[in-house]
């Protein structure tokens, strides 16, 4: 009976053997190499201002722009005079963009009412390889009647493009 289980034994380890061997000898490796590259790109930027409107005797100084700012200096002479810069924004990038916040306000520090900022609206969805313009448009007050103390006002905007 010992015999018996001696061989029992040994054909099973035999048998263990031999389907490990078979298995190595049928079994395959694959191995699998990638790779991913970024091919997008974004550019939105600033790439025109000019003055389009300008009322009689004023100065509309020479606006500038980097790729990120645009920078104007209106003169207004007398009540009712207005300024307005068309300010052109570009998509240059392969990458879709949509109009996230877009903030005008006056500095603190320059309180006159007498002068005022008009902005038109842009455009939400900005393809790419598209451009959309706004106006930005300076105004003093049509009904001042008196010369005004505080002469200047500043604006800060802010325009945030994000990923469509």
């Amino acid at each position: 009976m010992r015999k018996r289980n001696y061989i029992i034994l040994g054909f099973f380890f035999l048998t263990v053997l031999i389907m490990s061997v078979g298995y190595s000898k049928f079994a395959t490796q694959l191995t699998l190499n990638g790779t991913a590259k970024i091919i997008g790109e974004w550019d939105i930027r600033i790439t025109n201002i000019e003055a389009t409107q300008i009322a009689e005797g004023c100065d509309a100084g020479t606006p500038s722009f980097t790729n990120t700012t645009a920078t104007f200096n209106a003169k207004l002479v007398k009540p009712g005079d207005k300024i307005t810069y068309q300010i052109t924004i570009e998509n240059q990038g392969t990458i879709d963009a949509v109009l996230e916040t877009i903030i005008f306000k006056q500095t603190q520090d320059e309180e006159s009412p007498e002068l005022s900022f008009q902005t038109s609206e842009l455009s939400h969805i900005l393809e790419a390889g598209s451009k959309t313009t706004f106006m930005v448009t300076m105004t003093y007050d049509e009904k001042t009647t008196e010369n005004p103390t505080t002469k200047s006002k500043s604006i800060i905007g802010i325009i945030e493009y994000a990923q469509k």
